[in-house]
């Protein structure tokens, strides 16, 4: 399957990503940590997360399929 991951960078430094896998944000910092805790357990951070994957994962993989079938 795919996997979409999101991440958000200060300084050049990861220190947050949602990962599309386990559905939910992880922590690579204190602060990165901080902010994942919260956002976990923020339903509609979540929820838009989740949506904003559903849309770009599906609109991107129609184009990419499409894509492959036109060469085939």
């Amino acid at each position: 399957g795919m996997e979409h991951i999101d991440s958000y960078v200060f300084n050049k430094a990861e220190y947050v990503r949602f990962n599309s896998t386990v559905g939910r944000f992880v922590g690579y910092t204190e602060h990165g940590l901080k902010n994942a805790e919260a956002w976990n357990s923020d339903a509609g951070i979540l929820g838009q997360e989740q949506a904003e994957l559903e849309r770009f994962c599906k609109h991107n993989a129609d184009i990419y399929y499409s894509a492959i079938r036109d060469k085939t």
